[in-house]
């Protein structure tokens, strides 16, 4: 009877610390669950719920986003092709896809990062002569006025000839040459606004080393003819009249209907009457000889 007891308090004890460690158990398995429903609320309502999805309907319904203009949206769902089917086609489509969205929503740091990846990956696609276009246009829809740094400049000059040196035949080529001599037009104002500083500071060595870079380095812009000038002007300034009457005759003979020739021929020859005397007529209809030797 007493073994019997003691079995039932055993027991009964034992019981009573099963129930309170049921009891904990339980508790701490609703503290984690509560705790997860937490994080879950904590997400926020516009968080989305991971669901792999079959890759063509992923990339069509990127595409439908994007032809919908919502850039941002269409950029996400075409990485998220890639993250989900990486090994498929669809994937290679997507990285230029996507690099495409977020240039149509003017982040251009993350299509230029998505388009090199792109090119390292795939040197051999159908669609990298694009790559390097679409960088490109990143770069050059970057460039600054004349008064900034030009650093995107030079990079947009720097995308395109890589284009044009690897896929010099194209359908973008045309338009990366022309893309090039409006950056270079960019280089070369920044170059004349530079000089156009020291020069009317007085500064006049300072003012013909920026004008000469013009005339040297961007032969073809459409600087060329003022920065003659300015030479012309620095060098009479400086009292190197035969500088710049060789100066001035370069821009005659180059650029004969210019009204900065008209400019420094006045400068010359203090003659301001309106004939050039380069073959073409001033107010009083007479034509000359040209003034200046072409050497």
């Amino acid at each position: 009877m007493l073994v019997q007891n003691q079995m039932n308090q055993i027991v009964w004890s034992y019981g009573r610390q099963f129930v309170k460690w049921s009891v904990s158990w339980c508790w701490r398995q609703m503290c984690i669950v509560f705790a997860v429903a937490g994080l879950v609320a904590c997400s926020g309502p516009g968080s989305e719920e991971y669901v792999e999805r079959p890759v063509y309907e992923l990339y069509n319904t990127a595409k439908d986003v994007l032809d919908a203009k919502q850039y941002k949206k269409a950029s996400e769902l075409f990485d998220e092709v890639e993250r989900q089917h990486p090994y498929s086609r669809w994937a290679t489509n997507a990285k230029i896809m996507s690099a495409y969205a977020y240039y149509l929503d003017n982040q251009y740091d993350e299509a230029i990062t998505g388009l090199d990846r792109f090119i390292e990956l795939n040197p051999s696609h159908k669609d990298v002569a694009y790559a390097y276009y679409l960088k490109g246009l990143s770069y050059y829809e970057q460039i600054s006025t004349v008064d900034r740094d030009q650093a995107m400049t030079e990079n947009t000059i720097s995308a395109f000839n890589e284009l044009l040196t690897r896929f010099p035949d194209s359908t973008y080529a045309r338009d990366a040459k022309l893309k090039i001599d409006l950056a270079y037009d960019g280089l070369a104002g920044k170059e004349m606004s530079i000089g156009r500083y020291y020069l009317f500071q007085r500064q006049y060595l300072a003012a013909i080393n920026r004008f000469r870079r013009v005339v040297d380095n961007y032969q073809t812009t459409t600087h060329v003819p003022e920065a003659l000038l300015r030479l012309t002007e620095a060098y009479t300034a400086l009292g190197l009249d035969e500088e710049a009457r060789k100066t001035a005759s370069i821009l005659g003979y180059n650029f004969p209907g210019s009204d900065w020739y008209l400019d420094a021929y006045t400068l010359v020859t203090g003659d301001s009457s309106g004939d050039r005397g380069d073959g073409k007529s001033g107010e009083d209809g007479k034509a000359g000889e040209a003034w200046y030797v072409f050497w």
